[in-house]
């Protein structure tokens, strides 16, 4: 039995300090010397099981079965995901209908801009709104490299886009973990949450252009990033408030994408750019115009020289995109459809989701005892196997239906799968270790130390309260996670130092959400979508600017709101 301790060196600053260090060896070698993903993380788990052994007087043997814990969650239902969005990717490429889905976005808009928009933010909020733990970053992403945005640009915008609806997640799990473990009405934080997610989720469409396109992107787009922005706040603003916080994202989603449209029917941007030499392959393209001759020699001209000239064909001076037939674009859809559709039946309550959630199976890890500093089992050590529900296993479902609607012989969609499987080994090994790293920390206390030292910093507590739940998220790559992880504790600092528990609460979940783009569960699902395994660092560093600048908006909001400034805006 190991008993949790908080701060081991009596020193909460430095405990920490020390707490956090192996998150840090994790983040400088992979954002800042380009390490290879997996050996990284390795290397984070290594500081993290020391510290845990060395430092927190954990012993060896519980820190190790804590580790495979996560190791084991980080294979079910993380790689799980993975697989399952990538094969599905795989034969829609083997069956021709990912260039199906490029030429409907190009008829859509032929800016690949707005095309990455509509595709990360808006319809990847519907996918998050269903299921979480990275799904809508493996499936939208791979999209994007379909539809000619080069890789590595495809993984960042996938990733910073899943952090607009991250706050409210699959059906309102992570307001449901922190109602559990708070004791406020859900109701209630998910309506606090709405009033400031909805100012930040608007920033989310401006830092896509910005990562695609630069400050041209903004210049020439801004009002497709206002309008997305804009309808994308209001809709969850307005469905947090005032109609069920579950279907938050959802709506939110529906909402943005109709402004997109509408300002697009209204406004026709500027034309878009070239996309360069790394716009990647498979970019739609219009078909080309046949072969002309070579011209002949002048003497063979002047010899063979007709007597009437022949008929000039007429030429179109832009080629047009062909229409597909509707038959293919409804096949083409088809497994995004389905997989909304099963996602729906699994998450919303009926025969079906009960009859799911039946099979369901937890139980306490072989061999892990471990309790906390006031005595209690710690929730982490249960294993959740949820393998019927399981995002993964409904990806799995989804692609046997669709290899059968695509046409795709059944050797071929197994070879597919095996192509799956080599793309993303290393990524495996990756989320894994990242996985045991979390898990240790969490088992050992480090993360509580974190926690209670930031609650030591008086009235400013408002300014730091985002700062803990950005690093739950990016500990655990999970809001829902994060959430009861360090809900309780932001209640009681909270009422300690004299602001509003129900702010404090709501703070953790709006901003962990940026911590999504630094979670390297989420970057390994990223560059293993795209065939990018061990360039995790490069999509980091793409993204981690943007993460910290909206979390500073975000802390500065949240004092605000603790203060008499904009203290109205919390119940």
């Amino acid at each position: 039995m190991y008993r949790q301790i908080t701060d081991p060196l009596d020193h909460p600053a430095l405990t920490a300090l020390l707490a956090a260090t192996p998150l840090l060896v994790l983040l400088v070698l992979l954002g800042v010397l380009r390490v290879k993903a997996y050996w990284a993380a390795l290397a984070g788990l290594t500081t993290a099981v020391v510290t845990a052994v060395a430092v927190y007087g954990m012993p060896a043997g519980q820190a190790a079965l804590g580790a495979t814990e996560g190791a084991a969650f980080g294979l079910f239902p993380i790689v799980w995901i993975v697989l399952g969005a990538v094969w599905i990717n795989r034969l829609q490429r083997a069956s021709g209908h990912d260039a199906v889905i490029s030429r409907s976005f190009a008829r859509l808009s032929d800016d690949p801009r707005i095309q990455a928009v509509l595709i990360a933010f808006c319809f990847g909020a519907m996918i998050e709104s269903l299921s979480g733990f990275g799904t809508p970053i493996a499936v939208t992403s791979v999209i994007l490299v379909g539809l000619g945005q080069p890789p590595l640009k495809a993984a960042a915008i996938a990733t910073f886009a899943n952090t607009a609806p991250a706050a409210f997640g699959s059906v309102g799990n992570p307001i449901q973990a922190l109602a559990k473990v708070t004791s406020y009405p859900a109701a209630e934080l998910g309506a606090m949450v709405g009033r400031q997610s909805a100012v930040i989720a608007s920033l989310v469409p401006f830092v896509l252009l910005f990562i695609l396109d630069g400050r041209r992107g903004l210049r020439e787009l801004w009002p497709i990033a206002l309008a997305a922005g804009a309808g994308f706040g209001a809709g969850q603003y307005l469905c947090s408030n005032h109609l069920a916080y579950q279907l938050t994202d959802l709506v939110a989603a529906l909402v943005s994408a109709g402004a997109v449209i509408l300002v697009l029917r209204v406004r026709r941007p500027p034309h878009p750019p070239d996309p360069g030499p790394g716009a990647g392959s498979r970019a739609p393209v219009a078909p080309r115009l046949p072969a002309q001759p070579e011209p002949e020699p002048a003497f063979a001209l002047a010899a063979a020289a007709p007597l009437v000239p022949p008929p000039v064909a007429d030429v179109p001076s832009a080629p047009v995109p062909p229409v597909d037939h509707r038959r293919e674009v409804l096949r083409a859809y088809f497994p995004y459809a389905l997989l909304t559709l099963l996602f729906s039946l699994v998450s919303y309550d009926g025969p079906v989701a009960r009859f799911v959630d039946a099979q369901d199976v937890s139980f306490i890890w072989p061999g892990l005892h471990v309790v906390s500093a006031s005595g209690r089992p710690v929730a982490i050590a249960t294993f959740d196997f949820g393998w019927l529900g399981a995002a993964g296993t409904l990806l799995l479902l989804t692609g046997v239906v669709s290899a059968w609607v695509l046409r795709v012989p059944a050797r071929r969609a197994l070879r597919c799968y095996g192509e799956a499987l080599r793309q993303i080994r290393w990524a495996a090994l990756t989320v894994s270790c990242v996985l045991a790293l979390s898990y240790v920390m969490n088992l050992a206390g480090m993360a509580v130390s974190l926690g209670v030292w930031l609650a030591g910093a008086g009235r400013l507590f408002a300014l730091l309260s985002g700062l803990l739940g950005w690093f739950g998220v990016a500990l655990t790559g999970s809001d829902t996670s994060s959430n009861a992880l360090f809900g309780a504790m932001q209640v009681t600092a909270a009422q300690h130092v004299g602001i509003s528990p129900l702010l404090a609460a709501a703070t953790n979940s709006t901003g962990g959400v940026q911590g999504k783009a630094a979670a390297m569960q989420n970057l390994v699902i990223a560059a293993g979508a795209v065939g990018l395994t061990g360039r995790e660092g490069d999509v980091l560093r793409k993204v981690i600017g943007w993460s910290l600048a909206v979390l500073t908006v975000l802390c500065v909001l949240a004092w605000l709101q603790s203060t008499s400034v904009l203290g109205w805006m919390v119940p």
